[in-house]
């Protein structure tokens, strides 16, 4: 391998997300806003541009206008150097049929790889809110020899049916010697039987054995043309995967607190509970980390506004994060996530939750721990997440936690 090789980079963007409904219901998951000004989409890119890979494709396909409007309005680079983020969307170059997993997605573009002649591929989801530094990642796969390695975290033995589960040899724990897609169960790790190595669902691969792995995968019958259900355990056989340690990842400016931070956001309740982490006193992933920035344009908009200061109508936020463009108007905001052009009207009361772009809640409105969608209105004395029994009947989603979900658009009226 050479010294500086040559890499490409691509995004998963096309998962339908319907774990995220009714967030999803008009947008592709990586489209959906987090964090005030960002979407997710944003994560995955800014960590690959931090880590100078700045040849970049994304493969779109659910629902992908506004994301492909995002990428194409916030990641322009200049051609002078030859920068690119591409978006790519579904190119039924196989026959008839659209993507039929996320190796079927990459083996579909095997004509874009072809004329960059890239050395390795990086290929990240596009979904997971983190910060990573894929220059190490990669390192770490040239030194270790392998010809494809997988991210991986430590996580709850709970959970493994929901992700890719990595074994390993124990003489050999940088070596894969299974890799299991979501299984019902499996065993803890030897020094935590509680916890398992999760795949981050980020890979780094020698390209030509990538290419060779694909090509079987598009001839095989038993197959989901998915990279971790398929291409993975495939490397895993033949004793070529290896595995790299998220927690070794350095960032210049993260702390004690958010090092080594990952979450998976495709449910309402990682979704929420990753907002939650963002508001906490001492961060659980801080947002401010300027040597490490998140990249995202969120418009020429005014700064925030709190107005009235009288005993009984004040105009005021406590642990919460306030976007451009947003005005208090004698309400009061608490433990929130609030994004840009929200208006917050006198009396009304916003608790534990999160509002996207443009909503407004009326004069002695209340919302608690909700999730209220873009342009959302509450009319004066509505509430959101008061009455379980209400919010359903009205069509909201409300989770097993108590999270009530208000879709884009919604008049809420008392």
């Amino acid at each position: 391998m050479k010294r500086n090789p040559k890499v490409l980079s691509i995004v998963l963007a096309g998962g339908e997300g319907t774990r995220l409904m009714p967030l999803t219901r008009d947008r592709a998951k990586p489209a959906v806003p987090f964090g005030g000004v960002f979407r997710l989409i944003d994560f995955p890119l800014s960590n690959l541009v931090n880590s100078d890979f700045r040849h970049i494709i994304v493969l779109t396909q659910y629902k992908s206008h506004s994301l492909d409007r995002h990428i194409s309005q916030v990641w322009r680079f200049s051609s002078l150097l030859g920068n690119y983020v591409s978006p790519v969307p579904a190119q039924q170059r196989l026959g008839k049929h659209w993507y039929l997993g996320s190796a079927d997605a990459i083996y579909q573009t095997i004509n874009i790889i072809e004329d960059v002649k890239p050395d390795i591929v990086v290929i990240v989801g596009a979904d997971h809110v983190y910060r990573m530094d894929f220059q190490q990642m990669v390192e770490s796969h040239i030194e270790s020899g392998a010809e494809f390695t997988v991210a991986g975290i430590r996580q709850p033995i709970s959970q493994s049916n929901q992700f890719g589960v990595i074994n390993t040899d124990p003489n050999h724990p940088g070596l894969i010697t299974h890799f299991e897609e979501k299984p019902a169960t499996t065993q803890g790790l030897p020094d935590d039987p509680s916890m398992m190595l999760a795949s981050m669902g980020n890979y780094v691969a020698n390209t030509d054995a990538l290419f060779d792995a694909l090509r079987k995968d598009e001839k095989a019958k038993d197959t989901k043309h998915d990279m971790g259900g398929d291409i993975a355990p495939y490397f895993a056989s033949r004793g070529e995967a290896g595995v790299y340690d998220f927690t070794t990842n350095e960032i210049p400016g993260s702390t004690e607190k958010d090092h080594a931070y990952w979450r998976d956001v495709g449910t309402i309740k990682q979704f929420y509970d990753a907002h939650m982490d963002l508001i906490a006193y001492v961060p659980e992933f801080n947002l401010y980390n300027t040597d490490w920035p998140i990249y995202t344009y969120a418009g020429s908009l005014p700064p925030a506004k709190f107005v009235h200061a009288g005993r009984d109508r004040l105009g005021h936020a406590t642990d919460s994060i306030i976007s451009p463009g947003v005005i208090i108007s004698g309400g009061e905001v608490h433990h929130s996530v609030i994004s840009p052009n929200v208006r917050i009207h006198s009396w009304s009361q916003i608790v534990d939750s999160v509002l996207f772009n443009n909503v407004t809640v009326n004069r002695r409105a209340r919302v608690y721990k909700a999730i209220l969608d873009k342009n959302v209105v509450l009319t004066e004395n509505a509430t959101v997440g008061i009455d379980t029994e209400r919010d359903l009947e009205r069509g909201f989603t409300v989770t097993a936690e108590g999270i009530t979900v208000v879709p884009k658009g919604t008049i809420v009226t008392d």
